[in-house]
């Protein structure tokens, strides 16, 4: 039993650790700037997980059609100081249905600017949010209502108007 201690350190002793580089360390975050809010683009894969109504999903489209009463949630950091950002088009097909329409944005519902819209195509909101309205660290319903819809005559569906962005950003 004497020797159980030497043999031991010697056995110990053969058995070397391999010589292992120290991984690649991955960046500090410390200055990383966290978005406070991000608006939701359709062209995401991760869009249809925001829709709170009225919005019909489907992942292959950078663009979706939306009912009278469109909303998405949005979860704010600690910036308060945020823009409501819609782009939107109101199609030829349906417009000559509808003439024109008015479109009230909301945040948190409330109403944030109601705007007529005469004209078929493309259009893009963009309009600075109370700071009041929005509460950090907790989720926002950005919302958008149309005052007319295009009522389908084959399946009655009642359709607004095609959403590609909807949401609020950065200053």
């Amino acid at each position: 039993m004497k020797f159980a201690p030497i043999l031991l350190s010697l056995v110990l002793s053969a058995c070397a650790l391999p010589d292992y580089p120290v991984p690649e360390q991955s960046p500090s975050f410390e200055n990383f700037k966290v978005r406070d809010a991000c608006a939701v683009d359709f062209a995401m894969p991760d869009a249809d997980a925001h829709i709170v109504r009225d919005i019909i999903p489907g992942s292959d489209l950078s663009w979706r059609w939306t009912f009278q009463r469109p909303a998405v949630k949005e979860r704010i950091g600690s910036s308060r100081d945020l823009t409501y950002v819609a782009d939107f088009t109101l199609p030829r097909a349906t417009f000559s249905a509808t003439g024109p329409v008015t479109i009230a944005f909301t945040v948190n519902g409330q109403l944030l600017e109601r705007v007529r819209y005469d004209s078929p195509g493309a259009h893009h909101f963009e309009k600075s949010v109370p700071p009041a309205w929005i509460e950090p660290h907790r989720d926002a319903i950005i919302a958008a209502e149309i005052d007319k819809v295009w009522i389908s005559k084959t399946d009655g569906a009642h359709l607004g108007f095609i959403v590609s962005r909807l949401g609020l950003v950065e200053k």
